[in-house]
């Protein structure tokens, strides 16, 4: 079988590189690029709407005429991953978006792919494998400027939880190397309790209930994914609350702004992963499947949400719009991730898309802005041999309030 890349410089041969570019997918090779969606860990909020924003674009003309899109979902086993990717690259992928297990156990799996024509593109998490593009917010430093935030609110002292992610994920150990290279600079900061909560509000709130039943005089929570749950632990304990950190869960965001659940004690700022890092890793491989851009692998950073509880503001319609940054709870589960949406880099997409993976009616696939940003090198994260700069972990949301 004829690989991409040969079958590519064939017709750049015949045809002229600038003429190719300019056909149309169906005219490049008579049929549909074959995409596949490979997720590792599924099973909360987060990576469903992520895959759902996929789906929703895939469906959109005129990718709906060009894609031909298949989800792969092969849970917290790197090896199950690597046996996905082999399958996705014998069968003719023309571009694999994924959620990779681990930064470094697929990178052979990946080379092969890559040897052979096919677009890797990572979303979230990220690989050291240099033929992949990783679309990641790792980089803008929601571990390191999350710490400081929870920092600044107890004043440089107090007993802390860490509710972690996936054990072995890129994300995780970015986050949480972030996170300690603030909290180690503060002797009275101490860590009672250290757990992983899977990125999901049902096994944070079981796992952060254990650490409460250990240590009830917790003073704050640092929180990945699924903070809602340790709000919902905390209140099944009593009626206190701490400050904490988390992401966008819709419930979060507004408990934050929420006057009676600050008078609870809970305060904090709203950070953390977007799902439409898998949109935007989509519509960059499509842009360059199509001949729309030119774009060389690298690591692209998307930046860092940061929603503190004074700045919440609902929103009244279906999308972002003046300012808004979460919805009501009558619109959508507290579960629901609202980093979902972008107005500027997924404009084709709205809530429903987000919650069922369904193309909005009359709506066509726009470009992307020119400008892509480079992200910076995190050894062991996004890049093998390399080093990483020396202010890896400069805060760039929050200024440190107390000194340590």
């Amino acid at each position: 079988m004829m690989t991409n890349t040969l079958r590519k410089a064939a017709l750049a041969g015949l045809l002229g590189a600038t003429a190719l570019a300019a056909l149309p997918a169906q005219a490049q090779d008579g049929k549909k690029f074959k995409i596949y969606l490979s997720l590792s860990y599924s099973g909360n909020a987060w990576q469903s709407e992520a895959a759902n924003i996929v789906k929703a674009l895939a469906a959109t003309p005129p990718y709906n005429d060009m894609v031909e899109l298949t989800e792969v979902i092969s849970g917290t086993d790197p090896q199950a991953q690597i046996s996905a990717y082999e399958s996705m690259i014998d069968e003719g992928a023309d571009g694999i978006v994924s959620f990779p297990i681990s930064s470094t156990a697929l990178n052979r799996t990946i080379k092969r792919g890559c040897d052979e024509g096919v677009l890797f593109f990572m979303y979230d998490a990220t690989v050291t494998e240099s033929c992949a593009y990783n679309v990641s917010y790792l980089s803008s430093g929601f571990g390191e400027n999350t710490a400081q935030a929870l920092v600044n609110e107890l004043g440089g002292k107090g007993k802390i939880f860490l509710s972690r992610g996936v054990p072995g994920n890129s994300v995780d150990q970015r986050h949480t190397d972030g996170a300690m290279h603030v909290f180690s600079q503060y002797p009275g900061i101490e860590v009672v309790s250290e757990y992983y909560s899977y990125w999901d509000d049902r096994t944070t709130q079981q796992e952060t209930a254990k650490a409460l039943a250990a240590h009830p005089d917790v003073d704050g929570i640092w929180a990945q994914a699924g903070e809602y749950g340790a709000i919902q632990a905390m209140l099944d304990a009593g009626d206190k609350l701490v400050p904490m950190t988390g992401e966008n869960s819709a419930g979060f965001r507004l408990a934050l702004a929420d006057p009676d659940m600050q008078a609870k004690g809970l305060a904090g700022v709203s950070a953390g992963s977007p799902p439409a890092q898998a949109g935007y890793a989509f519509k960059i491989m499509m842009e360059i499947l199509t001949g729309k851009r030119e774009l060389e692998p690298m690591n692209i950073e998307y930046p860092l949400p940061w929603v503190p509880a004074d700045t919440v503001k609902v929103c009244e319609g279906d999308a972002y719009t003046d300012g808004c940054n979460v919805f009501p709870p009558e619109k959508v589960p507290t579960s629901f991730v609202s980093e979902v949406l972008s107005p500027e880099l997924l404009p084709e997409v709205n809530v429903e898309s987000a919650l069922n993976g369904t193309p909005v009616e009359g709506a066509t696939i726009q470009p992307l802005p020119a400008d892509i940003l480079e992200a910076g090198n995190e050894p062991g994260i996004n890049c093998g041999r390399c080093e990483a700069p020396d202010d890896l972990y400069k805060l760039t949301k929050i200024e440190a309030t107390v000194q340590p």
